[in-house]
């Protein structure tokens, strides 16, 4: 007990230093570990090994690769360590083959990287030597000859090494002895050597015992019961031609195909010279394999070749006479390779999207690439499909990365489709292909663009405020929140008035409504500037001049400048009798401050005394004589001229001229005196009376009004400041300018015009105060009745000019 504890000791100290052992090469590490280790077991720190942070293997996402097989080692993350996931058998992984080795990568993420791991799994001793029967039984003539010898069965074991086959042992050794040869695949042929003639009358029968015992701690073994029966006469064993056999076979070669021929002789002749071929047992994979005709000695393949299973076979062939006597020999069958697998493409890792502001040479993904064939049907090449910005880059043996070959743009590709080709260089050759799907996101890099550089938008005056006016539109080539726009409207003012007082911009439409009613007569046109702003991070903008043009609407009648229609006295045009045809009487001057046609004045007499003495030109309202005055002519002559406008509907305005037909003043006082007099005076005196009366009352009560109303507020202005600590911010409503003037003529507009006795000489003159050259002919005044006196003392005078205005005329006449 005390040795084999001291043997395990020895064992576990060996393992642990073995564990210890690491090995750099570029991005590599690799350690030994013996199979059979219980789960969990530790296999070695291999953040330490490769002076990773833990920080880095948790954030990297680390994992282990294994390309699909079964992933017998894991990885913790939170120690940084390898350890054992799943039992490991050595024979089961790699049967004879040595040194046997776990390959497998250690991949991490952003950014990628990529460490290979080796780990070599030693052999321990858990198998026993084993045969594959039991018993072998053998029928020796008593003629077999001091050394005659007889292939026993292989014994069979797994293991490696010192913990594999090391030596066979027979008992009893009366007759017989044990024979080992090496052979050159390392394994030893058992063969049974006759040491003592057999005399079939002393013993007839034998039992052996054939003992296979390996090298490992501790030591195991496997026996087989070897029975002899004795026969009499046949003293020559059968011997091969050859003692090795070659045979080339191409793999996928279809069953019952011939591989080779074995041929071997017997001396004997009869029954004792029959010979029979079989194949040894000892590997049960080669029976599945192979058959061989046990008179002819044809190996026939029966199974399924694969070079990538295996790519050379040993077969052990014995002879067998009639009597018992064997011989053996070995055919070594290589297998040919042929180009029957297509390269295999595993997508190691992959990014599903991608910002399309991403550097150049960004890894997308990651691919494994493995061909098991041999030679130059093994060797791959990969490209990928044209038109795409990626290229694909090997890193290490087998691996491979799509990194961006160029700058990415949402807006010309929102999303790739990536194939990856991959073609060995067999006859003829194969390939694989693998899709991968890329979305590009989007980036702010866009700003928006309206669809014209300026915008002009026309509005009829005396609009509904509200009314929508046109609409602005930008467009943003870039997606979902950075292409969603918003207008907006920036500063500025318009007559010294903010812009926002005219017009307002919806934020999601960029439809633009008028805020005001406008009046053409006060602002004919104004611009301004919307801005169109995207939703991106920061946000990018653009702006766009808006010009809005008003149009005028015809909502202002004409104005009559001249003649002055006064209440409570008359204004009268003078015509002598004298006068021609087509003698100026007086002109009536108006305006629109409407534009356009709807400014365009038309002059019409409505009404007349005498619709056949005078005429007024359409165009230029003149007041013209259309025939000779008469003595039969009425003095008083009362004309309504109606003033229309071009508009649609038109609107007009009437003046009356009142022309008194005489050839001096005094007729023209004597004329009008009684009518202004008579008719006038007792109406206009009421209706002063009564204004006055109503304008003083309505005085009263609004200033009664205003003073209790100041009284309460300043009462209740104390009250609320008393009982509120908050500061009373006073509201001022916005003030509104309303700049009128903007007609063809100022409202007062003076003529002087000078008079002889001949009206057709007369001249006109401009720019005088009407208000001071106008006569107004009221009987009740006592002054215009001296004045008038004084005139006519005047006229009396020879040869002196006589000056007389009314309405803006002014005459002068020689006596």
């Amino acid at each position: 007990m005390e040795i084999r504890s001291g043997r395990t000791m020895r064992r576990q100290v060996l393992w642990f230093i073995s564990v210890l052992y690491l090995k750099y090469v570029l991005g590599q590490v690799s350690y030994s570990i013996p199979e059979e280790m219980a789960k969990g077991s530790l296999v070695g720190n291999i953040a330490h090994d490769l002076g990773l942070d833990l920080k880095r293997l948790k954030s990297g996402k680390a994992r282990v690769y294994t390309g699909g097989s079964v992933e017998y080692i894991g990885l913790n993350k939170e120690r940084g360590v390898l350890l054992v996931k799943e039992r490991i058998d050595r024979e089961a992984l790699c049967g004879e083959t040595t040194p046997c080795a776990l390959n497998f990568q250690l991949i991490l993420e952003n950014p990628m990287e990529l460490f290979r791991v080796t780990v070599e799994v030693t052999d321990i001793n858990d198998n026993t030597p084993t045969f594959t029967n039991a018993e072998k039984r053998f029928e020796i003539s008593e003629s077999a000859v001091i050394g005659s010898k007889f292939v026993l069965e292989r014994a069979v074991d797994s293991d490696i090494g010192m913990n594999g086959l090391q030596q066979y042992s027979l008992a009893p050794t009366d007759h017989f002895v044990l024979k080992l040869e090496s052979q050159a695949d390392g394994s030893k042929k058992v063969e049974m050597f006759l040491q003592k003639p057999l005399d079939r009358e002393k013993k007839d029968y034998m039992s052996l015992l054939l003992t296979a015992v390996d090298g490992g701690e501790p030591q195991m073994s496997g026996t087989m019961q070897i029975f002899v029966s004795v026969l009499d006469v046949n003293d020559n064993a059968p011997t091969f031609a050859k003692p090795m056999y070659r045979a080339k076979l191409r793999e996928n070669s279809p069953k019952n195909t011939l591989v080779s021929t074995v041929s071997a002789s017997d001396k004997d002749t009869g029954s004792n010279g029959e010979v029979s071929y079989m194949i040894s047992t000892s590997k049960l994979i080669l029976s599945e394999l192979f058959n061989i005709n046990p008179k002819t000695g044809e190996i026939i393949l029966v199974g399924e070749i694969d070079y990538e299973k295996a790519n050379t076979y040993q077969i052990d062939i014995e002879v067998v006479d009639s009597g018992g006597l064997s011989d053996s020999a070995k055919v070594i069958v290589d297998v040919l390779d042929v180009n029957d697998n297509n390269p295999q493409i595993n997508m190691v890792s992959k990014s599903e999207s991608m910002s399309e502001d991403s550097p150049i040479n960004t890894v997308i993904a990651m691919l494994s690439i493995n061909d098991p064939d041999s030679g130059n049907n093994g060797k791959v090449v990969c490209n990928i499909n044209d038109n795409v910005p990626f290229k694909i880059q090997t890193t290490i043996n087998g691996f491979y990365t799509v990194v961006t070959e160029a700058a990415l743009d949402r807006e010309i590709a929102s999303q790739y489709s990536i194939t990856v080709t991959c073609s060995d260089e067999g006859v003829p050759s194969l390939s694989s292909s693998v899709t991968l799907t890329l979305q590009v996101s989007d980036v702010n890099d866009n700003e928006p663009a309206f669809e014209r550089t300026s915008y002009e938008a026309y509005i009829v005056e005396n609009n509904t405020p509200g009314l929508s006016i046109f609409t602005v539109k930008a467009t943003d080539a870039d997606w979902n929140q950075n292409a969603r726009v918003s207008y907006i409207l920036e500063d500025s003012s318009v007559n010294g008035v903010p812009v926002s007082s005219y017009v307002s911009v919806s934020a999601d439409s960029g439809v633009i409504h008028a805020v005001r009613s406008f009046d053409y007569e006060q602002i004919k046109d104004f611009h301004f500037r919307v801005k169109a702003q995207d939703g991106g991070s920061p946000p990018l903008s653009s702006n766009v001049t808006v010009k809005i043009k008003i149009q005028d609407q015809n909502d202002n009648p004409p104005q009559v400048l001249y003649p002055v229609q006064t209440s409570g006295s008359l204004v009268a045009e003078m015509v002598p009798r004298s006068a021609d045809v087509g003698y100026l009487v007086t002109k009536v001057v108006a305006v629109d401050v409407d534009s356009g046609q709807n400014a365009w004045l038309s002059y019409k007499l409505q009404k007349a005394t005498d619709r056949a003495l005078f005429e007024v030109g359409l165009q230029n309202g003149e007041i013209r004589t259309i025939r000779q005055v008469n003595d039969k002519d009425a003095a008083k002559q009362r004309l309504t001229v109606i003033v229309e406008d071009n508009g649609q509907p038109s609107r007009s305005a009437t003046v009356t001229v009142n022309v008194a037909v005489a050839d001096s003043f005094p007729e023209v006082l004597s004329e009008f005196t009684d009518y202004t007099h008579n008719k006038e005076y007792n109406d206009s005196i009421t209706f002063y009376l009564v204004l006055a009366l109503a304008v003083v009352s309505f005085l009263f009560i609004t200033c009664l009004v205003v003073i209790i109303s100041v009284k309460i507020y300043r009462w209740r202005q104390s009250r609320i400041l008393y009982h509120s600590n908050l500061p009373v911010i006073p509201y001022y409503p916005p003030r509104y300018s309303d700049t009128l003037g903007t007609g063809t003529l100022p409202h007062v507009y003076n003529y002087e015009v000078c008079r002889t006795t001949d009206s057709r000489k007369s001249d006109c003159k401009f720019g005088r105060a009407a208000s001071q050259n106008v006569l107004i002919m009221d009987p009740s005044s006592t002054g215009t009745m001296q004045r008038i006196q004084s005139e006519k003392s005047i006229l009396d005078e020879p040869d002196s000019p006589l000056e007389v205005s009314y309405m803006g005329f002014k005459s002068v006449v020689k006596c």
